[in-house]
């Protein structure tokens, strides 16, 4: 073989795997609808995950998915860096035909109303539910609204899951919409532990964190687990012992995850 030839094969090796993730994203955004949702003035971006086979004579579950802080934007691309995949795989989307929303929320706004203070480490949250939700929350709470009035949508079967500022926005729009979800999955996250009386009893929770969480403190899952159980709640709670803030990608490896989630529904 030439040096010119092995320059070559060289060069491919390195460029192969940034050529299949490139493919990758764009199957995905490809198969993730790219939508807008319009109240007024205010657009909210957001991309949508239809069930193969798709028909409005049917119905389906609804999974909204609140991204983390570092995929905030306007590109309606980056939200789907850390969750799409575990929708994406054949054997989910046959077991599991349901319609997942990915909305984006922009870079100047956050899925909670809080306040945080980040010379501290962790992040140190003060959580305002009391007050108006973001601008984003509130373009995600008028989604919903629009969309389980749809026909094709199983009303007892919506669900929501998030991660770092989703996993807060999750609990958040728990507080906010009780009757809404039949279940919810917040992941490395955190909350007001007094909103959590308005759905403890009705709502199935599975709360993820890693212990050694140094961005968001892993004891503000806990303080929501434990309001859970002294207002009648009964959740699932994993603290991975070994894991950092990503506790994401333990908590999507979990082979039981989605097989949980779907086996909630409300009472109609």
């Amino acid at each position: 073989m030439t040096l010119k030839s092995i320059i070559v094969v060289m060069c491919f090796a390195l460029l192969t795997p940034f050529l299949t993730h490139a493919q990758h994203l764009k199957k995905t955004e490809d198969l993730f609808l790219s939508k807008t949702h319009i109240v007024n003035t205010d657009t909210l971006q957001y991309r949508m995950l239809l069930p193969k086979d798709f028909s409005k004579n049917k119905t389906y579950p609804v999974v909204l998915f609140l991204h983390g802080a570092g995929e905030r934007g306007n590109d309606n691309k980056k939200q789907l860096a850390n969750g799409s995949d575990l929708f994406l795989k054949e054997s989910i989307r046959k077991t599991f035909p349901a319609i997942v929303i990915f909305p984006q929320c922009p870079e100047n706004d956050y899925w909670a109303k809080l306040e945080a203070d980040r010379s501290t480490k962790p992040i140190t949250f003060t959580y305002k539910y009391k007050e108006s939700p973001t601008k984003a929350m509130a373009l995600v709470i008028d989604l919903m609204n629009d969309l389980v009035k749809k026909t094709y949508v199983k009303t007892n079967q919506v669900y929501v899951m998030g991660l770092s500022m989703g996993g807060m926005g999750t609990f958040e729009i728990l507080y906010r919409k009780p009757n809404l979800f039949a279940a919810a999955i917040p992941i490395c996250g955190g909350g007001n532990p007094e909103s959590v009386k308005a759905y403890a009893k009705s709502t199935p929770l599975w709360v993820f964190h890693g212990a050694k969480d140094d961005v968001v403190d892993p004891n503000l899952s806990v303080n929501m687990v434990s309001a859970l159980l002294k207002n009648g709640g009964v959740p699932r709670f994993t603290l991975y012992d070994y894991a950092n803030h990503n506790s994401w990608d333990a908590a999507f490896a979990e082979p039981e995850l989605l097989i949980w989630l779907f086996s909630k529904s409300n009472k109609i």
